[in-house]
């Protein structure tokens, strides 16, 4: 354990100043800051709509983009950047001669990887919230106010991070044996757009597909309404999101033997 804290804090010294930490600062704050402006410059058309649907019409700028293409992109950038740093400074020989197992600079690493996606996501919960609630007391005709929507936010966007693990198990192992840009991130990419293009046409074994399933997430997070009309619930643990973490531990515990058994240059 001693090992793995001392890998993990490493990771963050060593990635701090670089646009894959910041990256899951400036992300949420520049789409939720957007859907701010975009919702207060247009307060008049939505000032005749129940609460609930201008916390939907609010929060959906942020989760349409994440749910797409943003999401997954960001979680290959992540995984990337991560491992980027070893090979940069060419230091991965010198990484694993230390006096600390493989296993924890491993789990370290991808740990790390993890907190980052963690933190953008949170960062997105808290945004939209705040966001929302002070539209709510700058421009109160637009009845935020009215409807709480924190805790499906918070669903929501945790559905989301679980649904991007087997993108970031895959990308993670992919960025570590591969040091050139262009391989990880170019399949990557191109298994995105290959996911969205199968979620977004309704192919009934998307949700097999690691690349669609943020989109495939965010597509059947809506519980069957059986309440009021202006309640909802979010569907969190859905089929996509299942195979998405059982591909990310499969994934992970494979990349750990690839990586015992092959000298990373």
């Amino acid at each position: 354990m001693k090992g793995f804290l001392l890998s993990f804090g490493s990771e963050f010294y060593k990635t701090r100043k670089t646009l894959g930490f910041w990256g899951s600062i400036i992300l949420p704050l520049a789409i939720t800051l957007l859907a701010f402006v975009a919702i207060y410059s247009k307060s008049d058309h939505f000032a005749n709509k129940p609460g609930m649907m201008v916390w939907i019409q609010f929060s959906m700028i942020s989760l349409g983009s994440m749910g797409t293409l943003l999401l997954p992109i960001y979680t290959i950038f992540v995984a990337y950047s991560v491992n980027n740093v070893e090979h940069k400074a060419d230091t991965w020989k010198t990484l694993f001669s230390l006096p600390i197992s493989r296993w924890a600079v491993y789990g370290a690493k991808y740990a790390y990887a993890f907190f980052l996606l963690t933190m953008c996501m949170a960062l997105f919960t808290l945004l939209n919230i705040g966001f929302g609630n002070l539209l709510g007391v700058i421009k109160p005709e637009l009845k935020f106010s009215e409807y709480h929507m924190e805790l499906q936010l918070a669903q929501v966007f945790f559905k989301l991070l679980l649904s991007a693990m087997g993108i970031l198990s895959i990308q993670f192992l992919l960025s570590l044996l591969w040091s050139d840009f262009l391989k990880p991130m170019g399949l990557g990419f191109v298994a995105t757009v290959t996911g969205v293009i199968l979620a977004t046409n309704d192919w009934k074994y998307a949700y097999l597909f690691p690349y669609a399933q943020p989109m495939a997430a965010i597509k059947s997070m809506i519980k069957h309404q059986r309440g009021p009309a202006d309640h909802f619930e979010i569907n969190v643990f859905t089929q996509d999101v299942y195979v998405s973490l059982i591909i990310a531990v499969i994934v992970f515990f494979a990349g750990y033997v690839i990586v015992q058994k092959r000298s990373v240059k």
